[in-house]
Formats: C-alpha cells, structure tokens, sequence
C-alpha cells in the first residue's frame, strides 16, 4: 500500500482534468478528490474559467478554493486575495477587431459570460466533424451566458473567440503587443479551435503564488494537475507538477508525472501513486 502523503495544496485544472471534453467526471476522480480531501489534503480549482462557470456539481466535489481567469482571480474559503481585470480600453479594442472579423466571443467574467449571438454556431464551425454533439455540448456549458454582448464592462479576465475561419494570430499578437496575451485553446481537446485575448503577466502560477503567500505554505507542499499549455506555468512552479495523459505533448515533457488519460480514471490513479489517498 503507498504511504500517505503529509497534507498539501492540491490545485486542479478542470477541463480535460477533472472534467472530460463529454462534461463529465468520472466518478473515480470525484471520489479521489473526496478522499484526498477527508485526508488533509486542501482542493483548489485552477482553471481558465470564470466564476460564472463554477456550476454546483463543480461545488459539489468539494473545494477549499478557487484559482481563477487563469490566476487573474483567487479566492481562499469565501476570501478574495487576489484580483486583476483586463484594461477596459483593451477589451473595447479587442471588440473592435473581433467584429471586423466576424468572429463569435465571449467576455468571461466573474459576474457572468457576455456573447455575441452568433457564439454558438462559430463554435460548431470551428469545431468541426471533431465532436459532432459539440452544439448541444457548448450550449451545457455556457450555461450561465449572456447573449448580445456587453459593451463597455470593467470587470473582465479574458475574452475568447472561436476560431471559425482562419485569421492571423501572429499578427494578432504584434497588435496587442505588450497589451494583451495571445493564445489558443481546445474545447474538442483534439486541435485549438479557440483564440484568446488574455492579460499580460497574468497566468496560473501568478495565481498560485499569491494562495501561497496568503497561505504560508511553500511551493513543495502543492501539487498541481493540468492537460493544457496554459498549464504550463502552474506545473512548473509546484514541487510536484502532474500532465495528464490525454494532455499536451509539451505539458508531458516538463511535468513531473504523466497520469493516465482522464477517461481511464487517470486523476485516481496519479492520487493514489502520490499517497495523496490509498
């Protein structure tokens, strides 16, 4: 039997994580989550999304925290401790080049998703014969969307777009130079078929540093699991970084521990190799 661990941080990316790309959790991985917990173990989601996105059956896992906006938010037990939005003016421009393209987005807030009315079908577009149940897929998960976008907000993490016709991210990303993070994500967890306008310097470990500081716990005392390369940052800066084996190849390649594929109970698996439960 593995010796159980001391208790640590535990901090879980969502999708692709803790959640398949059918928007399910396996029931081993809700278990885990439940035992590691029951041992000492402190869970912290850290994840992309935006508070509107933490649905109840998210809640229901059972959590200490939350890491959100890709560490633009963190919240400790009901504390806010850290907070940045993107520059207002910012967003306005990102609107601005996002309509002339034509292009459906969303601005992921806290208090809500704000989308253009044409999200959802951009979304099959760019998705494509990946996931042929993607449109009933993307209307569950936008559950707490706001269709007809909002226009001067102050209070957004990020904005993403789908990628229904090709468009110049590099350009992109020399437009808004030193303005906004340019990067790309998956919602089939098979190719990038979102863009994103994310704030400079802000990634998961930004986030994960200040719980650490407001905690008083050291970085060897976390442990982080993630799929993605906006992961990356998060697994690197953790004593123990976890990529799991439906994940990107470059998350792999600097992670600690490469887990099983979520759908064959990798994050199981990986708690129990880790004596975080028995």
């Amino acid at each position: 039997m593995t010796e159980l661990r001391e208790p640590s941080v535990i901090l879980l990316d969502i999708d692709g994580t803790v959640v398949n790309y059918n928007l399910q959790i396996p029931q081993s991985a809700s278990d885990a989550i439940s035992q590691a917990r029951a041992n000492g173990h402190r869970i912290y989601l850290c994840t992309g999304r935006a508070k509107a996105e933490i649905y109840e059956f998210l809640w229901d896992l059972g959590i200490d925290g939350l890491i959100l906006g890709n560490g633009a938010y963190v919240e400790d037990d009901g504390e806010v401790i850290h907070r940045q939005v993107m520059d207002p003016e910012v967003v306005e421009r990102a609107i601005e080049w996002l309509d002339a393209q034509g292009l459906g987005y969303y601005l992921e807030c806290n208090s809500g998703l704000f989308a253009t009315d044409n999200l959802t079908d951009m979304t099959v577009l760019a998705v494509g014969d990946d996931n042929p149940n993607m449109r009933e897929l993307w209307e569950e998960a936008m559950a707490a969307a706001v269709y007809g976008t909002s226009r001067g907000r102050d209070d957004v993490n990020k904005i993403s777009f789908a990628l229904s016709h090709p468009v110049d991210l590099d350009d992109l990303a020399q437009q808004f130079e030193g303005d906004a993070r340019i990067s790309t994500w998956t919602a089939s967890g098979k190719k990038q078929e979102f863009g994103e306008f994310g704030q400079i310097g802000i990634h998961k470990a930004v986030g994960v540093d200040a719980l650490a500081q407001h905690r008083g716990v050291s970085r060897e005392q976390m442990i982080a699991f993630g799929d993605a390369e906006p992961d990356l940052e998060l697994i690197e800066y953790v004593g123990t970084g976890v990529a799991m084996g439906n994940g990107a190849q470059v998350l792999k390649d600097h992670a600690d521990l490469v887990a099983d594929h979520i759908d064959e109970d990798g994050l199981a698996k990986a708690f129990r190799t880790l004596g975080l439960i028995g």
